[in-house]
């Protein structure tokens, strides 16, 4: 490659950079691959008690990154169509100053950590509860920074800072009085489908002070009975909604015929709060839906041209 398509290639990655933000480390270096375990911590805490924890970060890279690790709070999307809280699939860290106070009480044994390829870095973290903290949810992050300079291979590399940035996530409850309230807002699926699959959509809200587990569950059948299509009644999806805060969920049948007429049923629950929809569901793909249609419309030039061919047969019976 000469100077002048080094230097376009150069050019053009540190346009992208400053335009779409991207990481010339996870283009040109290392795939990133950086895990953290455990992904998160559920806990109750007790006021004036002091509790230790750990997680572990491991680098699967080739090469060693520069680390930094921080107390934080924020929204996290690591998985954007995972229906599974307990996956952090869409999760949004309450920014309301009542529920991060835990941020204060949290203290780190370390800021940064230099890791080797396929070496870990353990980082310790104690929460030191104070005596008056409020009952109720409390909720942070340790936030883990990949800050290692990354240029690109061959001659003449500039190096960009990576901006890859990864969780472990806090979920909190101080022991005492809570608070356990909330409303499911929506609760639909369609009623008349020209192709699969099913979406079932619902939105609920947490009007507590507690993280739950809202639980979603969707079957479906044939209209006129037989075994169930989908179901995951045994098992149901859930998602962690946190306090004042908004969820919208969606469960998916992927195993519908193209044709058919099926019931459906999808039960979402909230803290006590149940609600329960049932719907027949009509499914007719567009091409036959246009042959429907087109012989509607046959049928209906055909009784015309009779009624037409009638009245002029009883007009000239009256003529004679």
């Amino acid at each position: 490659m000469n100077k002048i398509a080094k230097s376009l290639v150069v050019v053009g990655v540190l346009v992208l950079n400053t335009i779409f933000g991207v990481t010339l480390g996870n283009v040109y270096a290392d795939s990133n691959s950086m895990t953290v375990s455990p992904p998160k911590q559920r806990m109750v805490l007790i006021p004036g008690e002091k509790y230790t924890n750990s997680l572990n970060v491991f680098n699967a890279n080739d090469s060693t990154r520069d680390l930094k690790y921080e107390v934080s709070i924020g929204s996290f999307s690591q998985k954007k169509n995972d229906t599974s809280m307990d996956d952090y699939g869409d999760v949004d860290i309450v920014n309301e100053s009542s529920y991060n106070q835990i941020m204060d009480w949290i203290t780190l044994d370390k800021t940064e950590g230099v890791v080797a390829p396929n070496q870990s870095d353990d980082i310790t973290y104690t929460i030191d509860v104070p005596e008056d903290a409020p009952a109720g949810g409390q909720y942070a992050t340790i936030v883990v920074a990949d800050t290692t300079m990354s240029g690109l291979p061959g001659e003449g590399n500039i190096n960009i800072d990576q901006t890859f940035q990864f969780a472990y996530i806090i979920y909190a409850e101080v022991a005492g009085e809570t608070k356990e309230d909330g409303v499911i807002i929506e609760n639909s699926m369609p009623s008349f489908m020209l192709n699969g699959p099913l979406q079932a959509t619902s939105m609920v809200k947490n009007n507590g002070n507690v993280h739950t587990d809202a639980k979603y569950t969707l079957q479906v059948w044939p209209l006129f009975g037989g075994e169930e299509i989908c179901t995951n009644e045994e098992e149901p999806e859930t998602s962690l909604i946190l306090p004042e805060t908004e969820r919208y969920h969606t469960q998916t049948c992927d195993k519908l015929p193209m044709v058919g007429i099926f019931k459906a049923k999808q039960t979402v629950q909230l803290f006590d709060e149940v609600s329960v929809l049932e719907k027949t569901i009509i499914v007719c793909p567009i091409w036959l839906l246009a042959i429907i249609i087109f012989v509607i419309i046959m049928i209906i030039l055909w009784i015309f041209a009779k009624v037409r061919s009638k009245k002029k047969h009883n007009s000239s019976h009256e003529e004679a």
